[in-house]
């Protein structure tokens, strides 16, 4: 037997086990237990929208149930850290935004996570506008009219968000630094109870996100006075952008949404899960609902997701550093 035999032998069933695993992984996830995919909000909002958009279609590539876990409260941190405190063995994962991943901690020094080291990121999905809104009974009809109504009712009108330190708050806090009105901050734990108050007349503004607005921007029901990024959104074209009112000049805000796991979520899962997302973003059907939802399909690797968050963090922050110095942030 040439003396090379056996060590062609153990290659060959090295090689056997992996393509036997491979197999097994292309077929299902390690178990058929349920995946968790954390949202840190309560159901209907856009978060949640973008998690059950991709839920089904990533159970069926993994071979193993996804199940959307709302995990609401504190800007979306509390589910974050939920995940970011998990086994790191495939079965909780989070559907993450801006707000809970890098904005909320430049905010809260209570928060004691770092969303850029602490959690494994998987891939980009999409990113959306914010719009701009307010309800029938205050009368304004374009952001002309509320940064004039504003500067007339000094500290006396109000805009929602969904929480101090998610991108809807930094958004209405910028629209203070660049017109110098002064809108007061009024935080909400989620979409569902912020949109009702104001339709309902009891906060005057809001900054929402399109998807979550437009259903009551199509009724009549809201008044849209702009939205939040440089162009008009092609989800809603007749909404002007913030960014044509010459006080408002440059203005760039948006909602992004990225899939994430546990810091040390194992390199094979993550690639894993990166191929199926992309996957599932090129599927005809899934493109349809973000598109109806003014939100973009974007993909791409793990690689590209830690860059886009890193230069998203530090491009608000500047906002962020800006409102705390002249006191705009409340």
């Amino acid at each position: 037997m040439p003396p090379h035999s056996t060590f062609s032998r153990r290659a060959l069933l090295a090689l056997l086990a992996f393509s036997g695993l491979s197999t097994a992984q292309a077929q299902g996830w390690p178990t058929a237990k349920p995946i968790s995919l954390v949202v840190g909000y309560p159901a209907g909002g856009s978060v949640d929208l973008v998690a059950r958009i991709i839920a089904e279609p990533l159970a069926k590539r993994l071979g193993t149930p996804v199940v959307v876990e709302n995990v609401g409260g504190a800007g979306g941190t509390i589910g974050a850290q939920k995940v970011v405190s998990a086994n790191p063995d495939g079965y909780t994962l989070l559907l993450g935004s801006g707000s809970e991943v890098s904005i909320a901690r430049l905010y809260n020094a209570a928060i004691k996570y770092n969303g850029e080291t602490d959690l494994a990121p998987v891939g980009l999905i999409g990113v959306t506008p914010m719009v701009f809104v307010t309800n029938t009974q205050t009368g304004v009809k374009t952001i002309e009219e509320a940064i004039a109504k504003s500067k007339r009712e000094r500290n006396q009108l109000s805009f929602a968000s969904s929480g101090i330190g998610t991108p809807l708050h930094v958004s209405g806090e910028l629209i203070n630094l660049m017109a110098g009105t002064s809108f007061r901050h009024v935080p909400y734990r989620g979409a569902g109870q912020q949109l009702q108050d104001l339709l309902g007349g009891n906060i005057e503004f809001s900054v929402s996100v399109l998807s979550s607005a437009l259903p009551h921007i199509e009724s009549g029901r809201m008044i849209p006075l702009g939205v939040t990024t440089p162009t008009r959104s092609r989800a809603a074209p007749q909404i002007p952008a913030l960014a044509e009112n010459p006080r408002l000049k440059g203005y760039d805000m948006n909602v992004w949404f990225g899939l994430f796991g546990p810091a040390k979520l194992p390199a094979p899962m993550v690639a894993r899960l990166n191929r199926e997302l992309n996957d599932i973003l090129r599927e005809e059907a899934v493109w349809q609902k973000l598109q109806k939802a003014g939100i973009s399909n974007e993909g791409g690797t793990p690689q590209a997701l830690t860059a886009f968050v890193r230069a998203e963090t530090q491009r608000v922050r500047a906002v962020v550093n800006k409102a705390v110095s002249t006191g705009a942030a409340n």
